[in-house]
């Protein structure tokens, strides 16, 4: 018999500050999988044992969910200011300030405008350890359009703006998608911008994946101001792409260093099947297209159906059916002790934030929650506070906050 996970919500949610009670009231441990449906890739084994499918670890903990700000339209990416506000992206183009009692403000001023079409839009927000803020966006350029990533001086205020803009990066080459833009972004423990991508979604920018010379599928590495490190792993590669830190992924959605490490984690999307959790390393090929789990979404093999080949790594851990993954953030705060190591998932088609119980760099260890609120998470981030702050991507999207019940 499956293990049931015993949730109640008492929702009301009627005005910022309502609150939407939560209480986990199962504290089962070590039992069969959460997941109970085949998997798309029929026939497709893990490489190693506990790289799908962890059994279900839940971590008794009784909590309650508080609706922080809401009437935001698709948001997309969260970030704490010092003073504590919050920056919150919405996808049509508006970055908001977040009071500390939930008011939006009006739409900050000065940015490059942006490309909303499909999944295009304003992405990802991050406060950089030099004070300035930096944000992911799609934009439309000559023959098509694509991820750039830019940095300001935010200037708060009735009328906020950010000044002294300037974008200090941009993905190429340039093609007409419209899709899988990644644009995560994380600063390293010692001050390197990491920029997650996605390979366009359309064939010709699939098959760039695992090409050097094309930003497309790749983690990036770069200084704040846009150069490049001289220790990056191609610089010495003459036409190579010298931000590019690692490649063959499809599309990254999820960021985050790790606190214990110090190493970069990430989930990218799989396609039908094949979300995958990696610890991408200088250099390494994690395989897209050429190696995945999954199918395509009309049930055929993706390229020869190879789930493993010599000198492609493996996923730390993958997902089939997905969660389609967006936003994540390991949990290294008191507030939760029972939380604490780990790691935490948005989840966007899937309707759950994902928590996974870690050993090492392995998962051993899958719980789901929120499933109640049947919203998609789009983000997810760690407050100064200890909360966990959690992003729904709706037409009438909410930033939530989930805090110790009682």
């Amino acid at each position: 018999m499956r293990p049931l996970v015993l949730i109640t919500a008492a929702l009301a949610l009627a005005a910022c500050g309502g609150e939407a009670t939560v209480a986990q009231t199962s504290g089962r441990t070590g039992g069969q999988p959460l997941e109970t449906r085949p998997a798309d890739g029929a026939g497709q084994a893990p490489a190693f044992p506990g790289q799908t499918r962890a059994p279900l670890a839940t971590a008794n903990v009784a909590f309650e969910v508080v609706t922080v700000a809401e009437g935001l339209e698709k948001p997309w990416g969260l970030a704490f200011l010092p003073g504590g506000e919050m920056l919150v992206t919405e996808k049509a183009g508006r970055l908001r300030i977040v009071g500390q009692d939930g008011r939006l403000s009006a739409p900050v001023a000065g940015l490059p405008e942006v490309y909303p079409a499909r999944q295009g839009g304003l992405l990802d927000v991050v406060v950089g350890p030099d004070g300035l803020i930096y944000w992911s966006y799609a934009e439309k350029r000559e023959g098509g359009d694509g991820t750039a990533v830019a940095r300001g001086r935010l200037v708060p205020g009735a009328a906020p703006r950010m000044e002294d803009v300037k974008v200090v990066w941009r993905m190429t080459p340039t093609i007409e998608s419209g899709m899988h833009y990644g644009s995560r972004l994380a600063f390293s423990p010692d001050g390197f911008l990491f920029i997650t991508t996605g390979e366009r979604s359309i064939l010709p920018g699939r098959t760039q994946a695992q090409d050097l010379t094309s930003a497309f599928g790749k983690v990036i590495r770069i200084y704040p101001d846009g150069a490049v490190p001289k220790d990056n792993p191609f610089t010495a590669v003459s036409e190579a792409n010298k931000g590019i830190w690692s490649s063959g992924h499809r599309n990254i959605q999820s960021a985050a260093f790790n606190p214990a490490t110090g190493q970069l984690w990430t989930v990218e999307h799989g396609a039908k099947g094949g979300d995958e959790l990696n610890i991408p390393l200088a250099g390494k090929d994690y395989g897209w297209p050429t190696i995945t789990y999954g199918v395509e979404y009309n049930g055929r093999p993706i390229g020869e159906g190879l789930t493993a080949k010599a000198g492609l790594e493996q996923p730390v851990y993958y997902w089939d059916p997905v969660i389609a993954p967006s936003g994540m953030a390991f949990y290294d705060a008191d507030l939760f002790p029972a939380w604490k190591g780990s790691l935490f998932i948005g989840g966007l088609s899937s309707k759950r934030l994902v928590r996974l119980t870690l050993e090492g760099d392995r998962v051993v260890g899958e719980e789901w929650l929120l499933q109640d609120l049947g919203e998609r998470i789009r983000d997810v981030r760690v407050g100064p506070d200890g909360a966990v702050y959690v992003v729904t991507d709706n037409a009438k999207g909410r930033v939530l906050k989930i805090v110790p019940k009682g």
